[in-house]
C-alpha cells in the first residue's frame, strides 16, 4: 500500500459515486460505467484534462493546490475526505515519537476522576494507551489484552468479548474502518500502522471488504449503543478531545444518553 496508488483509488471510488444529476450534468442515454468520467471532473473543478489525470495517476506532486481543492468541490467531498485527499497529495515525514512518550500521571488521574463516564486515551494507530475503571467493565478489560493488540482496528474486529459488546456493531466497524484510513492518509510512512492495517486485512474478511470502500471520516462525535455483561444496553453520546502535549492522542468520553443508562452506570461505578 502506497500513496500513489492510494491516491489513484480514492479519486476514481469518489467520482465513481456520483450521477450527473447529483453534480448538475444531462444524462444522455445509457452509460457503461457508474460514476463520472475524467472529462467530466475536469469540466467541473475547470481544469485541464491533463491536470487532472496526472493527479488521479499519482503525479500530485505535479499539480498545485488549487488544482487539488478545485477537484475535491468537484468531487462533493466532505471535511474529512479533503483532509484525506490532501495528506495523499502532499505526504508529511515521518513524525517521530517524543523521547521518552507515554501516558502522563495528570491524564491518567483525570480519566479515573470522571468516575461516572466511561473514558479511554488513543494514541497512534487507535492504540488504547489508558482509560478508566469504568471503560473496563462497559467496554472490556483492556489490561488482559496482549498490548499489540490493544489498539480499537483489533478489539472491534477480532476480540470476541470487545466485539459484542457492540449493539450496534456494523456501524462501529464502519466507523473504524475510516478512521484507520485517515489515521493512514496522514501518516503513510508509519511502519506500524501499515503493519496493523496489513495484518487486519488478513485476519479480518469485513475489515477487508470496509476498506475497500474508501469510506473516510472526521469523528469528533456521536452516539453508540452498548451491551453490558448483564443488563440492558446502554445508550451513549460520545465527545472527543485532545490533552496539551501529543497531537496524535484523544481523550474518548462517553456519555449516558438516556435516564435507563445514568442510572445503569451508577450501579457500575458503585464498588460491591
Amino acid at each position: 500500500m502506497d500513496t500513489t496508488s492510494a491516491l489513484r483509488d480514492f479519486l476514481l471510488s469518489r467520482r465513481s459515486r456520483l450521477r450527473l444529476e447529483d453534480v448538475g450534468l444531462p444524462a444522455h442515454g445509457r452509460r457503461r460505467v457508474a460514476g463520472l468520467r475524467r472529462e467530466e471532473v475536469a469540466d467541473l473543478a475547470h481544469v485541464s484534462l491533463d491536470h487532472y489525470i496526472r493527479l488521479e495517476r499519482g503525479q500530485a506532486s505535479r499539480v498545485s493546490d488549487a488544482v487539488l481543492h478545485a477537484v475535491a468541490d468537484a468531487l462533493r467531498l466532505t471535511p474529512g475526505e479533503r483532509g484525506y485527499l490532501y495528506n495523499l497529495a502532499r505526504p508529511a515525514g515521518p513524525r517521530p515519537v517524543p523521547p521518552g512518550a507515554g501516558v502522563r500521571g495528570s491524564v491518567q488521574r483525570l480519566l479515573d476522576t470522571m468516575g461516572d463516564t466511561p473514558a479511554y486515551l488513543v494514541g497512534r494507530g487507535g492504540t488504547v494507551l489508558a482509560w478508566n475503571r469504568l471503560a473496563a467493565l462497559v467496554f472490556t478489560d483492556f489490561s488482559r489484552v496482549p498490548p499489540p493488540r490493544r489498539t480499537i482496528g483489533w478489539l472491534v474486529f477480532t476480540h470476541p468479548e470487545a466485539r459484542a459488546r457492540y449493539a450496534d456493531w456494523d456501524v462501529k466497524a464502519r466507523e473504524t474502518v475510516a478512521y484507520l484510513r485517515t489515521e493512514w492518509g496522514a501518516r503513510p510512512d508509519d511502519p506500524a500502522l501499515t503493519r496493523q492495517i496489513a495484518e487486519l486485512r488478513a485476519a479480518s474478511e469485513p475489515f477487508g471488504r470496509l476498506w475497500s470502500q474508501q469510506s473516510v471520516v472526521d469523528l469528533t462525535h456521536g452516539t453508540t449503543r452498548v451491551n453490558p455483561p448483564c443488563g440492558s444496553p446502554l445508550d451513549f453520546s460520545w465527545e472527543t478531545f485532545r490533552p496539551a502535549g501529543d497531537p496524535d492522542e484523544v481523550i474518548i468520553a462517553y456519555t449516558a444518553a438516556t435516564p435507563a443508562t445514568t442510572a445503569a452506570l451508577r450501579a457500575l461505578a458503585t464498588p460491591l
